[in-house]
């Protein structure tokens, strides 16, 4: 095995509840219909990046199990890959959060976020969506 392409949110910590968070924060505060963010709120991306930053220690909590597990990877020379249809700057946050964000070669977010990372990592690259395919 020469390369993984882990899912963020099944594998590492699930950024739907933090992203829900903030969505319902920004319509809240900003009175914006959450389907048009981009049209009614220019700066949505730096918005949610403050709020990221704020709020993540409280949704995202590292897993010892698989910290252990990329730590190992990355020692035998496994290249990993971390995907996520989150938008990117929360995907960053997360990461870091995580403590995955100094073992990982690549984090591809958004729409197509798969195919670009296994376009990066290669056609051999397998994809982890559960814990426990970390170890196996």
């Amino acid at each position: 095995m020469t390369a993984l392409a882990i899912d963020l949110d099944a594998v590492l910590g699930d950024t739907r509840p933090l992203y829900d968070a903030w969505l319902e924060d920004v319509s809240r505060r900003a009175k914006v219909d959450p389907e048009r963010l981009g049209e009614e709120l220019p700066n949505w991306r730096a918005l949610l990046e403050r709020f990221a930053e704020d709020r993540a220690p409280v949704y995202l909590r590292p897993n010892a199990q698989a910290s252990a597990a990329l730590r190992r990877l990355q020692a035998e020379g496994v290249r990993l890959g971390v995907f996520t249809d989150a938008p990117e700057e929360l995907a960053r946050i997360a990461v870091a959060q995580l403590g995955a964000a100094r073992r990982i070669e690549a984090l591809e977010a958004g729409p197509g976020a798969l195919d670009r990372l296994l376009a990066r990592l290669g056609p051999e690259t397998r994809i982890v969506r559960a814990i426990s395919e970390l170890d196996s």
